[in-house]
């Protein structure tokens, strides 16, 4: 399928995001210029073999979960939490997960407004820089094993599921990572409310390859990696999500979480 995707315009000047606090009003703030670019996003369902973390750098895992109302998450964390890490162990081969975050979205003013929650991002994105990425760990792990998990592989990967209905409104384009060339990144600050650190944003190359995972389903999510340590495999995947032209108008509001996790290797 065709559809719009929103390319950094690279200027010089560093980029700043402004992570929204949510509600109906919740919108993406940016101080950049973007260009709008047609692209072909294709079904990611009919790759063979199947996309996988270390080649393409995202891939569908079969994880059904046993969370009744994600909107009462803090009653739910710890089972969710143990579901995920089981499904990180298994498509990426690390030995140790840890979890660090959990956000929620919503395309619908009305959702995010009863929930509190976010907007899907519009724009293409990584969520960490190498640098931005040791931070993290450093600010997750105590000093010690910090320094020993430094000296090792380690990765985050974020788990992105739909909590109510299929998504078909605002689902989530990724692209194969090698199909991104390093220019293509460009570091930009992020601030949010609890703190500042840094991000990816993306300008335009024609070899970037797209792809998506049409009406995914609760019993299913999406994991992709945003960081890897290891030069040996995929690095990370940009995404982003887009207008579905081939949704129904009466399609669903996109409802969604996504959980960040370190991995180690």
């Amino acid at each position: 399928m065709k559809a719009i995707l929103r390319y950094l315009i690279a200027t010089g000047e560093k980029p700043i995001y402004f992570a929204s606090t949510g509600g109906a009003q919740a919108q993406l703030k940016i101080s950049a210029q973007f260009e709008e670019r047609e692209v072909s996003i294709n079904d990611a369902r009919q790759l063979s073999p199947a996309a996988t973390l270390d080649a393409e750098g995202f891939t569908l895992a079969r994880q059904a979960t046993q969370v009744a109302d994600f909107y009462d998450f803090d009653s739910y964390r710890d089972m969710y939490e143990a579901e995920i890490t089981e499904t990180l162990l298994h498509h990426s081969g690390a030995s140790r997960v840890l979890i660090f975050d959990h956000t929620l979205r919503s395309d619908s003013p009305q959702v995010r407004e009863q929930h509190n929650i976010r907007e899907p991002a519009t724009v293409i994105h990584n969520d960490y820089t190498d640098a931005s990425a040791e931070k993290r760990l450093r600010d997750l792990v105590p000093p010690t094993e910090a320094e020993q998990c430094l000296r090792r592989r380690f990765a985050i990967v974020n788990v992105w599921r739909t909590i109510n209905q299929p998504i078909e409104s605002s689902p989530l384009a990724c692209c194969d990572a090698r199909s991104i060339a390093t220019a293509d990144l460009v570091a930009s600050e992020r601030r949010a409310k609890e703190r500042i650190g840094e991000l990816q944003l993306v300008s335009w190359n024609p070899a970037h390859r797209w792809y998506w995972f049409p009406k995914l389903q609760k019993n299913e999510a999406v994991l992709i990696k945003t960081f890897d340590s290891s030069t040996q495999v995929a690095r990370r995947s940009i995404h982003s999500a887009f207008a579905n032209s081939s949704a129904p108008k009466n399609a669903s509001a996109r409802e969604s979480i996504e959980s960040r996790a370190l991995l180690f290797f």
